[in-house]
């Protein structure tokens, strides 16, 4: 069975003469060398973008001391949702959920539980064709986002996050997964940054996930990563709970525990700005209404200037874009007064240019 799903998959793949991976993506080195100062050093947007011209904008008069809307450099805060607002999630779904799949159905070195096994089994050619999935399958795929890893320490589940990065995305062409970032969008974060912006991530993947996919190419600190956490444990804990039991560095390891992961979606997304940053971000940045919390919080009663984004997945051609969902996502967003931001439209180039729908 592992042999027939991994053809399958592999008839989506690009390979040269000699079996290896053809990707003509910009690489991750390439990504983590965008460095946006000024408004003459973008690259990969039109020049005629809205966005660029607004983003523009709003950075200049926040650095003016002597305009209404300047910001404090302490209080310039901005929230960046991950998948599908700078990294893709379209190819055919998100980065962790295909790693579920990949991980049960594809792993030689493991055996799943049957529940999952015959999860995976039933929703692959679901995920494939992008069909909704059922509320019970949607539960049980959530649970199955860590349980399929319970036992792994930390490092051991990032550097299988970093050989999943290492695969191909599914339905474009020429780009691997840990490629797969919107250059424009990557030239936002790097010029936010670099006008004294504190950018952070505020994403509903896990935090270790999040931590490898974006740690050594964009530049923003690993603790200015708000994600979905999992729950750890220690090989020696037994039944204590973690507020009794005591460490002991030579004979135990920190490993994921399995249980459910402690979702960071909709609302949750507020209550982490409380938690771990404690002020009000003055942009957010997403693509879906897991976002629209954010925000909405972000433009309600901000002593300074703000703006929220919604990045439109409208194009057909460098994308695997949905026209149709795409405009009811401009109706409801320019309702709520939320900037859009068309792919289609705006991005000269999203993953480079030899990267097309196919």
């Amino acid at each position: 069975m592992k042999k027939i799903l991994t053809g399958i998959l592999a008839g989506f793949m690009a390979f040269n003469a000699l079996g290896e991976v053809q990707v003509q993506a910009a690489t991750r080195a390439e990504i983590a060398a965008i460095k946006v100062v000024d408004a003459q050093d973008f690259k990969y947007w039109r020049e005629d973008s809205p966005t660029k011209q607004k983003i523009i904008a709003f950075v200049e008069e926040a650095k003016d001391p002597n305009s209404p809307n300047y910001i404090p450099p302490e209080n310039r805060i901005a929230n960046f949702d991950m998948d599908g607002t700078f990294y893709c999630e379209t190819a055919p779904f998100y980065f962790q959920e295909m790693m579920f799949l990949h991980r049960v159905l594809e792993d030689e070195n493991y055996t799943a539980p049957k529940k999952y096994l015959n999860l995976a089994k039933k929703i692959q050619p679901k995920v494939l064709k992008k069909e909704k999935l059922t509320p019970a399958e949607n539960k049980l795929y959530l649970e199955g986002l860590t349980a399929v890893y319970a036992g792994m320490t930390p490092d051991e589940y990032r550097a299988y996050v970093r050989k999943f990065m290492d695969t191909n995305e599914i339905g474009l062409t020429n780009l691997k997964r840990g490629e797969a970032f919107y250059l424009p969008m990557v030239e936002i974060i790097s010029y936010l940054t670099n006008n004294d912006f504190k950018v952070y991530i505020n994403t509903a993947c896990g935090i270790d996930t999040t931590r490898e996919l974006v740690g050594d190419i964009l530049p923003i600190q690993s603790d200015r990563i708000i994600a979905s956490d999992f729950v750890y444990t220690s090989t020696k804990m037994g039944k204590d709970s973690p507020t009794d039991h005591v460490f002991d560095r030579y004979k135990e390891k920190i490993i994921i525990s399995g249980k459910l992961v402690n979702e960071n979606a909709k609302t949750v997304k507020i209550f982490s700005i409380f938690n771990r940053i404690g002020k009000k971000p003055v942009l957010a940045f997403g693509n879906s209404m897991g976002d629209s919390g954010m925000l909405e919080f972000t433009l309600q009663n901000n002593p300074y200037n703000c703006a929220a984004f919604y990045v439109l997945c409208d194009d057909t051609e460098r994308e695997l874009g949905n026209t149709a969902r795409a405009e009811k996502d401009k109706a409801f967003a320019t309702k709520r007064g939320w900037n859009t931001i068309s792919m289609r439209d705006e991005f000269k180039t999203i993953y480079g240019d030899n990267v097309k729908r196919g």
